[in-house]
């Protein structure tokens, strides 16, 4: 019986001994207690996300609703009015929980700010007693599309431009004369009984439509746009130029845009396709629209005008001669071919440093390989143009030098623009008209936010 005691007294002993060693219900202890502020922690970073989310939204909603009010700032007095523009565009985008705060406009300087806030539910920090998270937001706005504005169109009038504007056209000039251009110079051609004094005259009877054309056409696009923006003609002035060996000016900057219609439409002022330069020279044209356009100003009077440069070319620099130079009737590489290349994009520079913006759209020079001039100039590479030593240019960093020259003028037309935004490429009768108004619009609608 005695050793039976032992025998139980020791085995509980152990047990005893045991359950001191065993820390598992201590590390339950430990996690229940660490779960709550874990699951806080947890919970504030998911709900602090939402409500960052909420507030990007809001601000978001807020700079919409001041751009759409401040392109009305100069048609009223009435701030009122504008207040509950504001208002009705915030609150139509966002939850009434949130509130506009103070909304302050100035029309004289056309400037309109707002403030607005709310607070987001919570989730998880619910736990904590935190029942929502406090968002609020600030937005000022600046609108150039209710400034004074001078607009220098400039239309680039070399012989490339004289290209048949659709692939029917240009089939049709192949077809016949066998070249693509226009030119008002070059041989007569006599088909059939009918003969031609030259491409161009072939061009006009045929009815073929010409890239010239076109460009007159989305010119008359921007100027029922300036109608629109400005129906009481006060604010946006539009000027008229042609670029080719120098820079002409048709028309310096005038509020009426009948004006500039009739001067568009007159073959004497040298902006339809009836007439056209033998060169195209952007270090020259560029430097003498400087002078002709000035410094920008900040639009907050007619006296200190934004001025927006909207340049409408196929980018390349070049002259008659040094296309058609050769050293002998076997066409082989003139002297001079290397100089026919995308214009220097520091060349825009002359104008962009005196706080003008340029935007450029670029009427695409169509490949055309079966053309011996084509294929020895601008369908050559650039490394063959000698950029460098030529004209001065550097190409982007990016780009091979073995890409050719007509496919590297996209590149060199951007650097121009003030921004990529304000570059476009069209290659199609529709897509230049199309073009030139969405370059306009963009900057009309590129609202400056301030805040």
């Amino acid at each position: 019986m005695k050793s039976v005691f032992l025998s139980a007294l020791g085995r509980c002993s152990h047990t005893l001994r045991g359950l001191g060693r065993d820390r598992t219900g201590n590390v339950a202890i430990v996690v229940a207690l660490s779960l709550v502020p874990m699951l806080v922690a947890v919970g504030a970073s998911f709900d602090y996300i939402r409500s960052y989310n909420v507030r990007q939204r809001m601000q978001s909603d807020l700079d919409s609703a001041l751009i759409a009010a401040v392109k009305q700032i100069n048609n009223t007095e009435d701030t009122d009015a504008l207040e509950q523009k504001v208002s009705d565009w915030f609150h139509a985008q966002v939850e009434n929980s949130y509130a506009l705060g103070e909304i302050e406009i100035d029309t004289t300087n056309h400037n309109i700010t707002a403030t607005a806030s709310g607070t987001v539910p919570t989730t998880f920090m619910k736990i904590a007693n935190i029942d929502t998270v406090p968002v609020s937001v600030a937005s000022a706005v600046k609108g150039p599309a209710t400034s004074y504005l001078n607009v220098y169109i400039v239309i680039d009038t070399s012989p490339s431009m004289l290209l048949a504007a659709t692939t029917a056209g240009q089939a049709a000039m192949y077809s016949g004369i066998k070249c693509q251009f226009a030119c008002h110079t070059g041989d007569t051609h006599t088909i059939g009984k009918k003969t031609y004094a030259n491409n161009y005259k072939y061009s006009t009877e045929k009815g073929i439509k010409l890239r010239a054309d076109v460009a007159g056409d989305a010119v008359r696009e921007v100027l029922d746009m300036i109608d629109e923006s400005d129906s009481n003609h006060e604010r946006i002035k539009v000027g008229l130029y042609s670029l080719g060996d120098t820079l002409t000016e048709v028309l310096t900057p005038t509020l009426n845009t009948e004006t500039a219609r009739n001067r568009l439409a007159d073959a004497n002022y040298g902006l339809t396709s009836a007439t056209s330069k033998a060169a195209t020279y952007f270090d020259v044209s560029l430097a003498t629209l400087k002078q002709k356009v000035g410094a920008g100003g900040d639009g907050t009077s007619s006296g200190s005008p934004l001025k927006l440069v909207l340049l409408l070319t196929d980018g390349v620099q070049s002259q008659r001669e040094w296309v058609t130079d050769k050293v002998n009737t076997n066409r082989t590489y003139g002297a001079y071919w290397n100089k026919v290349a995308p214009l220097n994009p520091d060349w825009c520079g002359y104008l962009k440093d005196q706080s003008d913006t340029m935007a450029v759209l670029y009427t695409e020079y169509l490949p055309i390989t079966s053309d011996w001039g084509y294929n020895a100039t601008v369908g050559s590479t650039m490394t063959s143009a000698n950029w460098k030593n030529t004209w001065g240019g550097t190409m982007d960093s990016d780009v091979s030098s073995s890409i050719t020259r007509r496919d590297y003028i996209p590149y060199a037309l951007a650097d121009c623009a003030s921004s990529k935004s304000l570059f476009i490429s069209a290659s199609s009768s529709t897509e230049i008209t199309a073009g030139l108004s969405a370059l306009f619009t963009q900057y009309l609608s590129s609202v400056r936010l301030t805040q």
